[in-house]
């Protein structure tokens, strides 16, 4: 496992109930360490990439399997939850959160639970 994903997912301070979205799950690996930190909590994740939505979908089938977590081919401008809403909102190297975070912020907003959390992590690929 990734020590960078590791340490981002540290940071997130997830509690066990906790609603999670990630934004740009790529192959799911940050999403397998979230979903081992939830017990009543779900994860939802989205990714334009349909390679990246499958392969993430696979690592997780076991949480896809139980319920605690979802994989959808979606954009944040793109996609909607219905009533839906998250407690915690994360996204690593989205581009979109770099170049211009109100926007990508004032996309999130109808889907934060009242007092969300929303961390964003954006680091230059070594």
């Amino acid at each position: 496992m990734s020590e960078r994903l590791r340490s981002v997912v540290g940071q997130l301070a997830i509690r066990p109930g906790d609603r999670v979205l990630e934004i740009g799950c790529g192959q799911g690996v940050a999403a397998t360490m979230v979903c081992q930190l939830l017990s009543t909590g779900t994860l939802t994740a989205i990714d334009r990439s349909t390679k990246m939505v499958e392969a993430a979908t696979r690592r997780n089938a076991g949480y896809v399997a139980s319920g605690k977590a979802e994989f959808l081919i979606a954009s944040l401008e793109d996609v909607n939850f219905g009533d839906r809403r998250f407690d915690l909102v994360f996204a690593v190297r989205v581009g979109l959160f770099h170049r211009d975070p109100g926007r990508a912020h004032s996309l999130l907003r109808p889907w934060l639970a009242p007092d969300a959390r929303v961390c964003t992590f954006f680091d230059v690929p070594v």
